[in-house]
């Protein structure tokens, strides 16, 4: 054998002796998981994925700040890490893929739990309830799914309203990459009516009088969760128990208080929104 081959054999033993279990909990998050939250806290920031144009959950406001009740709830979560904050903007579509190449170390983008996004990410307990709801012109009102075969729906791509609808026969889906442009869609009468979460279109038809929010929640009753990366175990942990805890101080009632009321009809209540506190 030669000396160059003897030196490739003795270091491959070497690095094979020394190659860390990444079975175990331990070496996974120090090797293999460049967001557990001790490395965040070295890091000295932690990077929170949000929308920058969803009011009232993640926008950006006229004076230029970023704001909503994720973006609250974000800065929350920084703060009881004892770390700074940066926000990584994002779209429905793009949330997962945020994760996965280490931009961000979680989501808080109105993230609704689904069986298909639970084999790509992991989820946290949840911190918001949620459906489906449609949205239409007050002029010519969709108030059941039925009126909506053969006509055109928008939804924005990557979001529960199109998870639903695609799986409806008869209707035609028209598709946006963001909400500002779904919204500007439904606005210029591309389309007879729009579906999204119902927890927004409440507060966007409050801002936008002409129209109505005709099917207030159609499919089945879901839920919003903090994401992170998956085999996150170290991050997932740490955010279960912070949910827990803000749950028990009522955080989530002063957010809405704060970041949701001022935007919502008064037809609509905190128990509509946030679960049960305590």
């Amino acid at each position: 054998m030669g000396i160059l081959a003897i030196i490739t054999v003795i270091v491959s033993a070497y690095f094979g002796l020394t190659e860390p279990n990444l079975n175990s909990e331990t070496s996974a998050s120090r090797w293999s998981n460049q967001n557990s939250v001790s490395q965040i806290k070295r890091r000295g920031y932690l990077r929170v994925a949000v929308f920058g144009d969803l009011p009232p959950y993640g926008w950006v406001n006229s004076s230029g700040k970023r704001v909503g009740y994720d973006v609250y709830l974000a800065h929350r979560m920084a703060k009881d890490l004892g770390v700074k904050i940066r926000f990584i903007q994002v779209n429905a579509n793009n949330r997962v893929d945020t994760l996965n190449s280490n931009k961000a170390d979680i989501v808080l983008a109105n993230f609704t739990v689904t069986p298909e996004r639970k084999e790509v990410v992991d989820f946290a307990k949840p911190y918001m309830k949620v459906s489906v709801g449609v949205i239409s012109p007050k002029k010519a009102p969709i108030t059941s799914a039925a009126q909506l075969k053969g006509k055109k729906l928008i939804v924005t791509k990557g979001t529960t309203a199109e998870n639903y609808f695609t799986q409806q026969k008869g209707v035609n889906l028209l598709k946006f990459d963001s909400k500002t442009q779904q919204f500007n869609a439904l606005k210029n009468g591309r389309g007879a009516a729009l579906a999204d979460d119902n927890s927004y279109l409440y507060a966007w038809v409050k801002q936008n009088p002409n129209y109505t929010v005709g099917i207030k929640s159609i499919g089945p009753r879901q839920y919003v969760s903090p994401a992170v990366k998956k085999g996150n175990r170290s991050l997932l942990k740490w955010t279960n128990q912070e949910i827990t805890k803000l749950n028990r101080q009522s955080f989530f009632v002063k957010d809405y208080n704060k970041e949701l009321r001022p935007y919502f009809g008064k037809d609509i209540k905190p128990t509509d929104i946030i679960l049960k506190q305590g």
